[in-house]
């Protein structure tokens, strides 16, 4: 079975599984690129607190985020960890967002994806992770989100080697998958669950819904 048909089979027993997941859970694209850096090394649920706490104190513009101070920032982001570091990535990003785009989501969108990505990774803080979470869920671009839980499963199923990098990871899905928007986005949501769920150190192959592809038996029923 060549590449794009088990990346293809894996997406299917996965969306039959789960559904559509509707990721990522936002407020329109500035919040989307708030959430990226919220997100590094933490779990959604911490980044959830701390995005009400924003909200709140009406911290979830660039205008505003721009005019705070960074120490009341980071006490606004405690609940994500990492807080201080967080709240500087925070003002290079919306200072980026704001220089270059003047703080507009559709002049930036208007960027072409590679070029857009290779100025995104240029801002302090930012790295491949977060850029393809800007550039897919923000921007709508077709930049596959590679993660933790992607070189897990993937490499559970053979289909890395342990030493692939981030972007040859990114690439396998790029070069075999169609390069579509909504695709990429549910196929990160379906895969970031799976690992959750199933994937995880200890790994539950006997419930998970790719255990068909290990031991050849029917997948698990889809609880409703």
């Amino acid at each position: 079975m060549g590449r794009a048909k088990e990346l293809l089979r894996i997406y299917e027993l996965l969306d039959r599984h789960f559904g559509a997941l509707h990721w990522w859970p936002a407020d329109g694209p500035f919040e989307v690129m708030v959430g990226a850096i919220l997100t590094q090394n933490t779990a959604w649920v911490n980044v959830e607190k701390a995005i009400v706490i924003l909200r709140k104190r009406g911290l979830l513009s660039p205008e505003s985020l721009a005019r705070v101070g960074e120490g009341a920032l980071a006490e606004a982001i405690r609940p994500s960890g990492y807080y201080h570091v967080k709240a500087r990535r925070l003002k290079d990003l919306v200072r980026f967002f704001q220089e270059t785009y003047g703080g507009d989501i559709g002049r930036m969108t208007k960027e072409k994806l590679p070029a857009l990505r290779k100025k995104l990774l240029a801002v302090s803080g930012v790295g491949p992770e977060t850029a393809d979470s800007i550039l897919l869920y923000a921007c709508q671009k077709p930049s596959f989100v590679s993660d933790a839980y992607t070189r897990r499963i993937l490499g559970r199923h053979g289909l890395i080697d342990e030493a692939a990098g981030y972007d040859q990871i990114r690439n396998l899905f790029m070069t075999h998958l169609p390069q579509e928007v909504a695709l990429y986005n549910q196929y990160h949501a379906l895969l970031v669950n799976t690992g959750k769920h199933f994937c995880r150190t200890v790994p539950r192959c006997a419930a998970c819904p790719l255990g068909v592809l290990l031991s050849g038996a029917a997948p698990p029923v889809r609880r409703r």
